[in-house]
């Protein structure tokens, strides 16, 4: 059974940081690609982060710059590493996993899912 964990998450103020964590059992990270995802109230879930088996990141234009995704394979663990954040990124976080992947970014490609962290950014 595949499980994904998010950690990480709380409340900062503007301009601070957070890093999130993605522990992932039953499924080996350094394979397909692996995302972090967001979706704020009232609004679509959107993709922030990517990474595929080869490295290769994707970035949402409104990160870029301010975040960077990591993996650890050894540690079956991909990272969000967030700068600079703005009240914009409020929204709970979610870690997903594609096995397959052709396009990084699509969401549609991501079979497995973690429950979500909650990222809060006030001034």
């Amino acid at each position: 059974q595949v499980q994904l964990v998010e950690s990480g998450g709380g409340s900062v103020q503007t301009g601070g940081s957070l890093r999130l964590s993605c522990a992932a059992s039953g499924y080996t990270i350094s394979t397909g690609c692996m995302g972090w995802f967001r979706q704020a109230p009232g609004k679509q879930r959107e993709g922030v982060a990517h990474v595929n088996s080869g490295g290769t990141t994707r970035y949402a234009d409104s990160v870029k710059g301010r975040f960077t995704i990591s993996k650890d394979n050894a540690k079956n663990t991909l990272y969000l590493e967030m700068n600079s954040l703005k009240s914009e990124d409020t929204a709970m976080y979610y870690c997903a996993a594609a096995p397959f992947c052709w396009f990084m970014t699509s969401e549609r490609e991501y079979r497995y899912w973690g429950q979500g962290t909650q990222v809060t950014v006030s001034s």
